[in-house]
Parts: C-alpha cells; structure tokens; sequence
C-alpha cells in the first residue's frame, strides 16, 4: 500500500449512492450485520459503549457498515443485539435505508447462532454477511460491488472477503502472527495449518448461502465451524480486498485508525 493520510480536504468514507451492477454474479438484496458481541478487548470503552457504535470519522461503525450495504442496493438488513442492545437499538430507530429487523439474543449466539437464528428473516437467496465494526475504503470498484460479481451459486457456499495481512492496518497481539487462509488460484480457501504462515486474513465481510447452514448445530457457535465443512466440500472461497482495511481491535488500534481517517485533518488516499 502506497497511500498515507495527508493534509487536503476530507472525503466520506461512502462517496456513492446508488449501486454498480456488476455483470453476472448475484446481487444480495439482503444482509445480516453481525453487532451483538461485548468488544471485550476494546474495554473499558465498550463497557458502556456497544463497539458498533464507537465513532470513526464523526461516524458510528456500524452506520460505516450499514451505508456501504445501502449504497450497495441492499434493501433490507437484519441487525442482531445482545450487550447494550438498547443502544444500538435506539441508535438504529433513525435510519431509514437499509430496513432494518432487529434479533435481539438475551445470550449471545456468536457468528453462527445469529445468522442462524435470523435465516427466516433473510430469504432463500445468497446474502452479505457484516461484522459491526468492519471498516473499509474501495478500491477502484466498490468492494461489496467485486463479492456479489464474484458469486459463483453453483461453486460456493461461502465467499468471504480476504486482506492481506502486511496490508491489515491496526492488526497486533496474538492474531497479528497468525493469518487465517491460504487461497488457490481459483479463489478456493485452505485454513492455515498448526506451523504454517498464510497470507490472508478473514477482513468481516463474506456472502454466505442459507444451504451453509443445514444441519446446523442448535444454540451459540462460531460460522467458522460451517466454514470448515465448506472447505472440505471445496465449496469455500474467498475475495481479496483491493482497498484499504481497518481493524479496530483494541484501544491502540482505534486511535490508530482515527487519526489515519480523521475527517478534519486528513484523507486517506486510496492504494
């Protein structure tokens, strides 16, 4: 990456407003924006403050997340709540573009019990999955725009969004050393083996299909459990990520990347 902050004028981290059709592939009308988790590593801020709605460039986060979607055309969004849900929840109340439903869980269900738990919500057809707190600038094409051209039905189960990991700004503590996937050429992922250094991280973003989830276990789990059979049916594949991405993970990470995308003193200029 070549880009660095610099001192012109700021630019809304979601310049566009009406979706790119992207020839072939398919167009999720819907989404799931994963916003239950505590944010236990960005504590003390996150224990009265949900880290979905922890500010970025004078933005929440999850708002960050849920303008890309609309931009993206997606029409409707399920939101799951668990710690402070109220907040989000009252935060979400002033929007208007996505729809939004929202799952409350009394007991977190992580990744995969919260999309389970709102399949009936999200129809029958492919749909983008969000982390709250994922942060991201386009490349040249806009990045949910590259995942919903890149659906192959007939090939994946799940597509996820991969950024290299020399290229994750805000990456530290134990995960920084441990990427998550190695990709065939085809796009085709392979989790990373015990010893083994891959290249690429997960970045908080995929299209999943509801047939991941058949046979899904009851209750919490984690959706990289249903990962794990995908890959083994070779129907798991993933995107890497052209433009620059955020983590914010920690207290050091998220003044890290406030200062970088500071909408008053400087602009990101994109890789």
């Amino acid at each position: 990456m070549t880009g660095r902050p610099n001192a012109t004028p700021a630019a809304p981290l979601t310049a566009r407003t009406e979706p790119v059709r992207p020839p072939g592939g398919t167009r999720p009308t819907r989404a799931m924006v994963l916003a239950a988790g505590r944010g236990e590593r960005l504590r003390p801020l996150t224990d009265t403050v949900p880290k979905p709605l922890v500010t970025i460039a004078d933005r929440a986060l999850i708002d960050h997340a849920l303008d890309r979607l609309a931009a993206s055309g997606v029409e409707a969004a399920v939101v799951n709540t668990c710690w402070l849900a109220e907040a989000i929840e009252t935060h979400l109340a002033a929007r208007d573009r996505p729809a939004i439903a929202i799952s409350r869980e009394e007991t977190a269900l992580d990744t995969g019990g919260g999309v389970a738990r709102a399949l009936d919500r999200l129809g029958p057809a492919p749909f983008f999955v969000v982390n709250a707190d994922a942060l991201w600038l386009d490349g040249p094409v806009a990045m949910l725009d590259r995942l919903a051209a890149a659906w192959d039905d007939a090939a994946m189960d799940a597509l996820l969004l991969l950024v290299s990991a020399p290229l994750a700004i805000g990456m530290e503590g134990p995960r920084a050393e441990l990427a998550d996937y190695f990709a065939d050429g085809d796009g085709q992922l392979h989790r990373r083996r015990e010893s083994a250094v891959a290249p690429y991280y997960f970045a908080g973003v995929q299209i999943l299909h509801p047939r991941l989830f058949d046979g899904a276990p009851a209750g919490a789990f984690p959706v990289n459990r249903l990962w794990n059979r995908a890959e083994e049916a070779g129907r798991l594949y993933g995107l890497v990520h052209d433009g620059a991405w955020f983590h914010v993970g920690t207290p050091a990470a998220l003044e890290e990347v406030r200062g970088l995308l500071d909408p008053h003193f400087v602009r990101w200029v994109e890789p």
